[in-house]
């Protein structure tokens, strides 16, 4: 396989509207891609889940052809390509605020909903959030910040917060029976979904939400203004449900299932707040909806509908030159809020072609197998030969990785690239619709396996999460074709691939398992003998490298020099660099330089500097010195007493191939935490450094001024000051 650098972008500095749902992806990665790519040429995405990706490649001068079957993320991107102005936003809440709920505003209606107590002041104002806990009947605390003395955070609710969240509950089955009426007919065999969906909505949002969706079926708005108001409803939407956990830790929820204790925001709040969430800085760009033509120097054009139904037009009318987007994964929350949202904004015909998403319940990976492979089985039958497909897959896990390339394989795409940095980042994939390989048997595909896995950890040198494992295993068994027979089922396929990963680890004694569960797919693997230099060693030589030669470098310049060196499943995580970086160099203003005691020459001279020293104290302790390259011995009567190997870096595999047990390695104090960062982040390493001591320079000049040293004082004291990780070093492997 052509591994492929990973592309390094940006993080938004705003992620947007309904950012949790959305996949989450770099800035600038999918432009930097399309460099290969002739300009104004037609692009495909035939799954329309991030607006964001489709905006990117539309702003880089392409003209995009983008299927959009959920009518939320269809609103999402037009709302992206053509924003209306802010002053509409604003407006747009001025009308519904100024709209009378009997003889008081909407505004200040709304806003009363959620009235509190300040305990310091004891002046009215509004609480931020009420926290819940699941099955309750009112909530427990409250978090507020009051504008009159300051007093914020979270506190107790008083009892008129309780009597007033049961008094909104009252009405609640009117507002929860015009609420199911938006979204399905009285006797539709599928409202027994719909207030499914809707129980996840307490009284008092849901009650706001209705009141608010009523007036903007009745407010005689002007378009723009009308989309405007729309899309802050749809946050509104959103902030309204019980799937706020708090504290937040399912920030990303893929499933409608309320957390044990959750937030209850406040939905005024919330529709305030949209007036910055929207605010869109980029230019606008062309975007129509099929068949309207677009411009040839790029645009969005939108299909509603599904990728099946594009076939015949696109071979006959649009020359896609390649396919880029965001593979879906499951998400049950999502899909399911968004048919309801559509009903609730657009009305029950806009659900209508929705409504699988209110019924299904499951969607397990062979679901989600199944499904993809459709899709890209009409992909293929619209794309010519040879087209790229360049897709990511965010928030990655082993299924998802499994799902996504059973699929592929089966539909006839064969895998030309795959760059991965960590769990937390989406895996960059480059696909191509050509035949597959033949299929292996049985035994062929566990012995391919493993091999593959132990080249994979060979080549790494160092222990792999299982995802990168599992990473490697599956690209083998993917460039033979292996991963579904014909006539295997997908669920079948995909327990079949598991249980070969389970045969392969666990049935090789090459093989090492950093966990604490027995399940392969937990903590880390590694082999019994690794004799190369670990990534994290070859990444710090290459960081400094670089900055030996580049002084005053940008962060995205290091990266961008070092993925090229370390493709696919190798390339070194942000949390690395960023370790070495603070272990060697200093930031001024946005570029890093190497530290003047840090430049080459400066370190040589040290590391001579530390050699002689180390034998003035072997001479006090009545050792003769011998020197071997970077080791140094004492001995005593011809026989090895102590072993030093010293260091300018935080090499640290290099020290132990070439040192023998209990050697204590002598490095620099900047290197402590460079050092302790890599023993937490590789087990194999904390293991075998517990074979040696870790000493650092400035404890070694010390004990030059002690006026008695002695063998024993002398052990006493190179335990005194151990290597540990620095306070706030980011652990992201």
């Amino acid at each position: 396989m052509d591994f492929q650098p990973y592309i390094p972008g940006l993080k938004p500095a705003d992620p947007g509207p309904l950012s949790r749902f959305l996949p989450a992806l770099e800035e600038g990665v999918i432009s930097a891609w399309l460099t290969q790519v002739e300009a104004g040429s037609w692009l495909l995405d035939p799954f329309g889940f991030s607006p964001r990706l489709v905006l990117e490649a539309a702003r880089s001068g392409f003209r995009v052809l983008v299927t959009a079957n959920n009518p939320v993320t269809r609103f999402l991107l037009e709302m992206s390509a053509k924003p209306p102005a802010q002053t509409e936003f604003v407006a747009a809440l001025a009308d519904l605020g100024a709209v009378k709920k009997g003889e008081e505003r909407l505004a200040a209606h709304l806003q009363s909903l959620y009235l509190t107590t300040c305990e310091k002041c004891e002046k009215q104002i509004q609480a931020q959030a009420f926290l819940w806990r699941k099955g309750a009947d009112a909530p427990h605390a409250r978090i507020y910040e009051c504008p009159h003395c300051g007093d914020s955070g979270e506190h107790p609710v008083a009892e008129e917060d309780v009597e007033r969240a049961k008094k909104i509950a009252e009405t609640d089955a009117l507002h929860r029976s015009r609420a199911f009426e938006k979204v399905v007919a009285l006797h539709d065999e599928d409202r027994f979904y719909a207030e499914e969906a809707i129980s996840h909505y307490l009284p008092r949002p849901l009650y706001a939400l209705t009141t608010i969706i009523n007036r903007l079926d009745s407010l005689n708005l002007p378009s723009e203004r009308k989309r405007a108001l729309t899309a802050l409803i749809l946050l509104a939407c959103d902030a309204g449900n019980t799937l706020w956990a708090h504290p937040a830790e399912r920030p990303r929820p893929k499933q409608l299932s309320t957390p044990n204790q959750f937030r209850e925001q406040n939905v005024w709040m919330m529709l305030e707040r949209g007036l910055t969430l929207w605010s869109e800085t980029g230019s606008a760009v062309p975007c129509e909806v099929w068949p309207t033509r677009i411009p040839e120097s790029g645009g969005i054009l939108i299909y509603e509908g599904r990728l099946k139904g594009l076939a015949d037009v696109v071979k006959k009318e649009i020359p896609i030159a390649a396919v880029i987007g965001s593979v879906p994964r499951p998400n049950q929350a999502f899909w399911t809020l968004s048919a309801l949202w559509a009903g609730w904004l657009w009305g029950k015909d806009a659900v209508e072609p929705y409504k699988v998403a209110l019924r299904r319940r499951r969607y397990d990976w062979a679901w989600n197998a199944t499904a993809l492979h459709s899709a890209f089985d009409h992909l293929r039958e619209l794309l010519p030969d040879g087209v790229p497909f360049f897709g990511f897959l965010p928030e990655p896990e082993p299924a998802y990785l499994t799902s996504a390339f059973t699929a592929a394989e089966a539909a006839g795409f064969s895998l030309q690239s795959v760059a991965l940095r960590t769990e937390h980042d989406p895996v960059q994939i480059i696909w191509r619709n050509t035949a597959p390989a033949a299929k292996p048997d049985a035994e062929a595909g566990e012995t391919l396996l493993r091999a593959a896995i132990h080249n994979y950890l060979v080549e790494r040198g160092e222990p792999a999460s299982y995802l990168h494992v599992h990473a490697a295993g599956l690209i083998a068994l993917t460039e033979a074709g292996g991963l579904k027979p014909p006539q295997v089922e997908f669920d079948e396929a995909l327990r079949k691939t598991n249980a070969l990963f389970d045969l392969a680890l666990k049935g090789d004694g090459r093989f090492i398992h950093y966990s604490t569960g027995e399940s392969v797919d937990t903590g880390m693997w590694g082999l019994s003998l690794e004799a190369n230099e670990s990534l994290s060693d070859r990444v710090e030589m290459a960081v400094v490298s670089y900055l030996q030669k580049n002084p005053n470098a940008l962060y995205l310049e290091i990266e961008a020099d070092l993925n090229p060196q370390f493709k696919g499943l190798l390339t070194p995580s942000k949390g690395l660099i960023y370790a070495v970086l603070n272990s060697y160099a200093e930031k001024d203003s946005g570029s890093w330089r190497l530290r003047a005691e840090d430049l080459a020459s400066a370190r040589r001279e040290e590391l001579k500097t530390m050699q002689a020293l180390i034998e003035t104290i072997g001479e006090r302790l009545g050792y003769v010195s011998r020197r071997e390259d970077k080791t140094l011995h004492w001995e005593e009567n011809g026989i090895s007493a102590r072993t030093f190997y010293v260091l300018a870096s935080a090499l640290l595999t290099r020290a132990l191939l070439n040192s023998t047990p209990n050697t204590i390695v002598v490095i620099p104090g900047g290197r402590a935490a460079l050092a302790a960062y890599k023993q937490e982040r590789d087990p194999s390493l904390a293991a075998q450094m517990k074979k040696h001591r870790l000493v650092k320079y400035r404890l070694l000049r010390s004990l030059l001024d002690l006026p008695i040293l002695t063998r024993e004082t002398f052990e006493e004291q190179i335990a005194s000051d151990p290597v540990e990780k620095s306070a706030g070093q980011m652990m992201m492997f």
